[in-house]
């Protein structure tokens, strides 16, 4: 098992934001975590980039290593899990390529960053056309291409992607969707965060389902788009 989660618990003063939850990944799959808005799925991003400070008992596990015992920079340049966080967060005033190779100053095989900023730029063609262009000047869906692939230069064993289609025409969501996937093919684990669940569903294999910070059902993502329940609540059936 590639990722391990038991009992993960994060409070916000008196505010549970997730109280117990337990989670798998295996090595090359696509999960998604769907739920409403306060469910708790960008707090369990963040508990696992180590951003956040999980209570007593959480257990966390990284191909057989203790999460807890990493801080949030080692668990990218040793652990080789990035985090593609909600908004974002390029840094505006450096170009494309700027961007990129920050991404990778903490890697220790730097031999293969240029092979890396390479397939990056095959992937996101747009950002090859951009790469001395300021990041703040990109359009929204090449931003969150921008964001990706500095994913993708940071860490490659596990990707974790927090809302990647807000903001963004179908065309361009469908385009970053397609990379993504080309992106795992390639063998990069990804646990989706994302609000629509239909994309969600229909570019994962697994998923789990939150609400007010507990998990409320999980599966193969083609049983659970027949669910009554997610049909309802998340597929406007």
């Amino acid at each position: 098992m590639l990722l391990t989660v038991k009992n993960l618990r994060v409070s916000y003063g008196k505010i549970k934001a997730l109280q117990g939850l337990d989670f798998t990944i295996e090595e090359g799959e696509i999960v998604t975590i769907i739920g409403a808005n306060g469910a708790g799925k960008s707090t369990t991003l963040r508990s696992i980039s180590r951003l956040e400070e999980v209570e007593p008992g959480t257990v966390m596990t990284f191909m057989g290593k203790d999460m807890l015992t990493y801080p949030p920079e080692k668990v990218v340049s040793e652990l080789g899990i990035s985090h593609v966080p909600e908004g974002r967060r390029l840094f505006g005033n450096l170009t494309v390529l700027e961007n990129l190779r920050l991404a990778a100053f903490a890697r220790k095989d730097k031999g293969m960053v240029g092979r890396d900023l390479e397939r990056v730029f095959a992937i996101f063609s747009r950002l090859n056309e951009r790469k001395d262009q300021k990041a703040g000047t990109l359009s929204g869906g090449e931003q969150q291409m921008l964001a990706v692939g500095r994913a993708f230069i940071s860490g490659r064993q596990l990707m974790l992607l927090d809302e990647p289609s807000m903001g963004l025409a179908p065309l361009l969501m469908k385009r970053v969707f397609e990379s993504l996937e080309e992106i795992n093919k390639e063998g990069t684990t990804i646990l989706l965060v994302e609000q629509n669940a239909r994309m969600a569903l229909k570019f994962a294999r697994r998923a789990y389902l939150l609400e007010a910070g507990r998990l409320r059902l999980q599966g193969f993502c083609s049983e659970l788009m027949d669910h009554p329940e997610i049909k309802k609540a998340y597929l406007g059936g």
